[in-house]
């Protein structure tokens, strides 16, 4: 007598856990580098049946560098290239940073170039727009967050005024970091003819290549021959003088000279990428002249061909520092091999400093935070934070010689998911004075005393929380 159906459904569990557990497993050996993370996605498969084979495949599989990589193209071999003629010399930290920085990079250091801080949206944004309302021939410009509000609605005007005087302009927005369902700067923009696209965005989410795609950079481009960059984004919170300490504090930067070649760069490939136009002749890519004594190159990650780019050239910085390493950022979530490379800076001799804000805009990434740094506080290094207003700033200096700048975070998110553009600079004036700016804000310290008075629940809240670092 042939076996009735339901008798036959055990059996057919176990067939479908089988395969799907030994498809795990062979996934996780072929591409999974940290034998950890194996161990515990193929134990999860096989001791979880069939529910951890599901879970693996929605969220152990990196279908972003996946995806991205099939949309950017192949990267290029940049162990190839050239090493520059430094005259700092190898045997100097900024000389191994210059030499390795290209061979990561695939970019040159670019001599003969001005940079000006602005800080805060009341200083920068008039700046902006002024150079905007100014423009002759081209304006690109990209954001993360581009709010329809008392900030943004000057961009927008200015913007239009530009494209009615016969600028070509173009305008990219992500697709989620200014609303994922409505994005009003966006839909006033395309409804006065201003070319705007939003990046990566359809308005069914099932057709959405990957939530996590997005670009964080913050990009403007005048005429092909000036840029600003950093980490500000548009809208009203950045400015301080209408919204105290409910502000968003940032650093902004304006750049002229050849390195302004490489950040256009930047925009036109994200621009092409989304739109499938090259932005090409003098109105894009004027030639340039030196206007500085700034040595700058630029330094883009992403889950493309840029992969971990701003990571492997913040670990080499680090690695190279004597005197000190001063960081400021939002967000402070690195990986292991990060954390190790502070410890040790600290550990020979360098002054590591850290500054946090002492509440940011996201509490789980605070209270992940908090139990991520106890090797950092055991090695030497000194974190700190500082009261409201929130600072969004992203700085690097080291030794008081070379700084970074930028939109990307000290995070996962930042140095993986996102779409980034940072900003190398050899200028020991400038370095100092960043590293004055964030000394400044070394106003509580963090230490071993402080984390052990958390309470019990909260030490396991943090705990918990610090699991999901990497999706954090």
């Amino acid at each position: 007598m042939a076996p009735s159906l339901p008798t036959l459904y055990p059996l057919v569990f176990t067939l479908i856990h089988l395969v799907l557990a030994s498809g795990v497993t062979i996934h996780a050996l072929s591409f999974k580098r940290e034998p950890r993370a194996a161990v515990a996605w193929i134990g999860l498969a096989w001791l979880s049946p069939v529910l951890g084979s599901i879970v693996y495949m929605l969220l152990g599989i990196n279908r972003v560098r996946t995806r991205a990589q099939s949309l950017r193209g192949t990267a290029p071999d940049t162990r190839r290239l050239a090493l520059p003629g430094t005259t700092l010399g190898l045997n100097s930290g900024l000389g191994a940073i210059e030499i390795s920085g290209t061979r990561i990079t695939g970019r040159y250091v670019e001599d003969g170039n001005r940079i000006d801080l602005y800080e805060n949206g009341d200083s920068a944004y008039p700046v902006m727009l002024e150079a905007i309302e100014n423009s002759i021939h081209s304006v690109g410009l990209a954001s993360y967050l581009f709010r329809a509000d008392e900030a943004g609605n000057r961009f927008i005007e200015a913007l239009v005024r530009a494209q009615q005087r016969g600028v070509e302009v173009r305008v990219l927005i992500d697709g989620v970091g200014s609303g994922y369902f409505r994005c009003h700067a966006y839909r006033e923009l395309r409804s006065r003819n201003v070319n705007c696209v939003r990046f990566l965005h359809s308005v069914t989410p099932w057709r959405m290549p990957f939530i996590n795609l997005r670009n964080h950079r913050k990009l403007l481009i005048i005429d092909g021959r000036v840029a600003f960059t950093g980490g500000l984004n548009i809208g009203a919170e950045n400015l301080v003088a209408t919204h105290g300490n409910e502000a968003v504090l940032d650093k902004h930067f304006r750049i002229e000279g050849a390195v302004v070649a490489q950040i256009r760069e930047v925009f036109a490939s994200d621009w092409l990428f989304s739109t499938g136009e090259t932005l090409a002749g003098e109105r894009w890519i004027p030639k340039l002249k030196s206007c500085g004594t700034t040595r700058a190159r630029t330094v883009t990650s992403g889950p493309d061909q840029d992969l971990e780019k701003t990571e492997l050239l913040i670990m080499e910085a680090v690695n190279c520092a004597r005197r000190s390493v001063r960081i400021m950022t939002p967000y402070f979530l690195p990986d292991e091999r990060l954390m190790t490379a502070l410890s040790l800076a600290a550990l020979r001799g360098a002054d590591v400093d850290i500054v946090l804000p002492e509440k940011s805009n996201q509490p789980w990434v605070d209270w992940a935070n908090r139990a991520h740094i106890g090797p950092l506080l055991d090695s030497g290094c000194r974190l700190w934070t500082h009261p409201a207003p929130f600072d969004h700033s992203k700085l690097l200096v080291v030794d008081g010689l070379w700084c970074l700048i930028g939109s990307a975070n000290w995070d996962t998110r930042s140095f993986t998911l996102n779409f980034e553009m940072n900003v190398e600079l050899y200028d020991p004036t400038l370095a100092l004075q960043l590293e004055d700016l964030i000394l400044k804000n070394t106003i509580n310290e963090l230490n071993t005393s402080l984390l052990s008075k958390r309470t019990l629940s909260v030490r396991l809240r943090d705990s918990a929380t610090r699991l999901f670092a990497p999706y954090l």
